[in-house]
């Protein structure tokens, strides 16, 4: 296994406490406030980057495979988080990459889920680190791999889905479909994942944009369960036939390649949330001028039949030239409320140099309408027509938050936003979250909020499916870490008491 010299220092950091400058310990923080929002009457303050880390481009882990794509989605592992009296704070974080490196087509990458190590040691300074030093705050390291697998232990893939299976064709009926497959020849399970969550039990949930599909896998990476979807996402063609392919758009349901991006749970119900990248076909999706209308769904997975529980509407922000921010995550705040990851595909890796949009947002649908069980279940009833949202349904409120493209925040880690393109250029596809309590007595609702990026396997010396690739650039895997107070977050009660992932 090759380790870049890079990645191999980091690594000596394990077990190491360093000092950095203008940092104090964790009981003494210069904690600063870089910007403050109110939602439902609470205010949610952004205390900035603290930490940021990165694992090479060209790293292989386990299988041989370039460890690329790794900030789709990511989970604290359950009773991991550690908090040490030194101010540093030790986990184990669950990463998941999606179809692998698909630059030119869809590949027959079999899903799959790494384990990292992490130490991450805050640092509250002013002044600006060295882009070498600021890597030391988030110390990674790679510690294993699981493949991933369909019924009958066959594996898994990332190809485009081509056909449907229906549950008739399954002789265990907690799989209810249809599902997505690679062929009649092949009839297996096609992913391209972009949600997770940890169970306790060691098995995952995880969210899957192809379907779209939320499917339950063991710690052993056996498929388990999956959740039926309403017909409204469902993509059909114009004649009413079901259609998976991500290449060209249905005539309704999930728009290619925008399905179920986040995935989250509410600790204090163990229901499920998972929200479409951005509108449905019939929503307004076809265009990203009319695609602002995305929907977010709640699913109790209880009992021996999965079921909806609850919808709702939720307007993503719009860019200058008003085109949708489309939606890379969510994570569960508070009952009601959630962050949501928007951004455009600007940065390292990206469209253009220059990002104006990755931002930590909040929304709440403590106001919101429930659509579910009306007539927008079915998808001959739009919930808007070309962007325009039916007078009947108020939407969530959407409340801008943190914005990683802060120039003072970025250089105080050796980051920057635009010109020149080099590897301290701000990555473009910031795709997951995490969150874990500080544990500090004097601010009792603060909490780290960990974030990756997905660096589309970009790697001048990549490996994908054993065969060697080279694709004009290396776009390292970047993690962020924000502080951030959430008044009356349960999540910190969860740490303490036992981890909230447990599915029944």
């Amino acid at each position: 296994m090759r380790l870049s010299s890079a990645f191999t220092s980091l690594l000596v950091l394990f077990g190491a406490t360093f000092v950095l400058a203008g940092g104090k310990g964790h009981g003494t923080p210069e904690l600063t406030e870089v910007t403050r929002v109110t939602l439902d009457g609470v205010t949610y303050i952004n205390k900035g980057i603290v930490a940021f880390g990165q694992i090479p481009s060209d790293f292989r882990e386990s299988t041989g495979d370039t460890l690329g794509g790794i900030g789709s989605a990511i989970a604290l592992k359950p009773r991991s988080w550690k908090v040490e009296k030194n101010g540093r704070f030790i986990g184990t974080l669950y990463v998941h990459p999606d179809r692998g490196f698909n630059v030119d087509s869809t590949i027959n990458y079999q899903a799959r889920h790494h384990e990292i190590d992490f130490v991450l040691t805050p640092y509250y300074g002013s002044e600006n680190l060295n882009f070498t030093i600021a890597q030391k705050t988030l110390a990674l390291r790679y510690k294993s791999t699981v493949l991933e697998f369909d019924v009958n232990r066959k594996p898994t893939s990332g190809l485009d889905p081509r056909e449907v299976r229906f549950p008739s064709r399954f002789s265990d009926r907690s799989f209810p479909g249809p599902l997505p497959i690679v062929s009649k020849v092949d009839d297996r399970l096609v992913l391209d994942v972009e949600g997770l969550i940890a169970n306790e039990d060691g098995s995952f949930w995880i969210s899957d944009e192809y379907g779209p599909g939320i499917y339950r896998f063991s710690k052993k990476g056996t498929l388990l369960q999956s959740i039926p979807l309403p017909d409204a996402l469902l993509p059909r063609d114009a004649a009413g036939n079901l259609n998976f392919t991500s290449v060209v758009d249905p005539a309704a349901g999930r728009t290619p390649n925008q399905g179920f991006e986040g995935l989250t749970i509410d600790p204090t119900t163990g229901i499920l949330y998972a929200m479409l990248q951005s509108a449905a076909i019939q929503d307004g999706g076809t265009d990203k001028s009319t695609s602002r209308y995305s929907r977010l769904f709640a699913f109790n997975p209880k009992g021996p039949e999965p079921r909806l529980v609850g919808e709702w509407v939720v307007p993503l922000p719009l860019s200058s030239k008003n085109n949708t921010e489309a939606c890379s995550e969510i994570h569960f705040v508070r009952p009601g409320v959630f962050f949501a990851l928007s951004r455009d595909g600007d940065g390292r890796g990206g469209d253009d140099n220059n990002s104006k949009y990755k931002n930590a947002d909040l929304f709440s649908i403590r106001g919101a309408t429930n659509i579910h069980g009306t007539k927008f279940d079915n998808h001959l009833n739009p919930i808007a027509v070309n962007g325009v949202l039916d007078p009947s349904i108020k939407p969530a409120e959407y409340v801008q938050f943190i914005s990683y493209v802060n120039d003072s925040q970025l250089a105080r880690f050796g980051l920057h936003n635009g010109s020149p393109d080099d590897p301290t250029l701000l990555s473009a596809k910031w795709e997951s979250f995490a969150l874990a309590p500080v544990g500090d007595p004097k601010s009792p609702d603060d909490y780290f909020l960990f974030t990756a990026a997905d660096n589309d396997f970009l790697s001048t010396h990549g490996v994908s499916l054993g065969q060697p690739f080279d694709a004009g650039l290396d776009n390292d895997n970047q993690f962020l870490v924000f502080r951030v107070t959430l008044p009356g977050s349960p999540i910190r009660k969860k740490f303490n008491t036992g981890w909230f992932g447990s599915w029944w």
